[in-house]
C-alpha cells in the first residue's frame, strides 16, 4: 500500500491507468484527505462463467416487486455506499474519491445499478468499466437482498456485453455465495491484461430489455 495523493494530483486518467495495471484507491475514512493505492497479493474475482445463483435467489429475482435501473442515480448510489450504517461503521470513500468517480461516470467509465421500491432507492452498486473488465467498488442494501439483486443484474449485463473480468478486489461471505474466489496477483495480472486488450459493451443487454428494467434517462 502506498500513499501518493499528497505528492501529485490524481486525475481521472491517472485513476484509469491505475486500474489498467491492477491498482485501486482507498482512503482510511471519510475525513481522510489522503488516498492509498492498494495492490493485494490475493485478489477477489467472480468468474462470470461460474457465477452461482441459489434457487432462493432465483425465486427472489422472479418474484420481486422492485424495479432495477442502470446509471439512473449514480450519485445516490455513491452517497448510499459512503454512508455509515449498522453493518458499516466507517467508509473508505472520502471527498476526493467521491469526486473522481463522479468524473469517471461522466466519462462513461463508471456505472451503477439501482434497485427501487417505487421512487425510493433501496439497493445498488457501482464500479469502474475499462476494456472488458468491470471493477466492483461498493454496494449497499436498505431492504433484504437488494444489493444481491443488483449484483445478479450486473453479472447478466456483463455477460451480455462481452466482459471477461469481474474484479471484486477482496472477497466476503456475501460474495462467496455467488462464486467469488481469491487468486494470486500473478494470475490476476494475466486476466487483467487479457481484459485490457479488448472492449465490452455495458449496454448490450438493453437490446433485450426486460420489463422490470429501465434505461438511464
Amino acid at each position: 500500500m502506498t500513499d501518493d495523493s499528497s505528492i501529485f494530483e490524481i486525475t481521472p486518467r491517472i485513476l484509469l491507468r491505475a486500474y489498467a495495471i491492477g491498482i485501486f484507491p482507498m482512503a482510511d475514512g471519510a475525513d481522510d484527505e489522503n488516498i492509498h493505492w492498494i495492490e493485494p497479493e490475493m485478489r477477489g474475482i467472480i468468474p462470470l462463467e461460474d457465477f452461482h445463483l441459489s434457487r432462493r435467489m432465483q425465486r427472489t429475482m422472479r418474484q420481486s416487486p422492485y424495479t432495477i435501473t442502470v446509471d439512473k442515480d449514480f450519485g445516490g448510489v455513491m452517497d448510499a455506499c459512503a454512508a455509515v450504517a449498522a453493518d458499516r461503521p466507517s467508509t473508505w470513500i472520502n471527498a476526493q474519491i467521491h469526486d473522481l468517480y463522479r468524473q469517471l461516470f461522466s466519462m462513461g467509465h463508471c456505472h451503477s445499478v439501482e434497485v427501487w421500491d417505487g421512487d425510493t432507492l433501496i439497493g445498488g452498486l457501482y464500479g469502474v468499466s475499462l476494456g472488458a473488465g468491470f471493477f466492483g467498488e461498493s454496494m449497499f442494501s436498505r431492504a433484504r437482498d437488494t444489493s444481491k439483486m443488483a449484483l445478479v443484474h450486473l453479472v447478466e449485463r456483463l455477460k451480455a456485453g462481452g466482459y471477461t473480468l469481474l474484479d471484486t478486489q477482496f472477497i466476503t461471505d456475501h460474495l462467496k455465495q455467488f462464486g467469488a474466489i481469491e487468486i494470486p496477483k500473478t494470475d490476476y495480472q494475466v486476466l487483467l491484461e487479457q481484459a485490457m486488450q479488448t472492449t465490452a459493451d455495458y449496454y448490450a443487454l438493453d437490446r433485450h430489455l426486460k420489463p422490470n428494467t429501465e434505461l438511464p434517462d
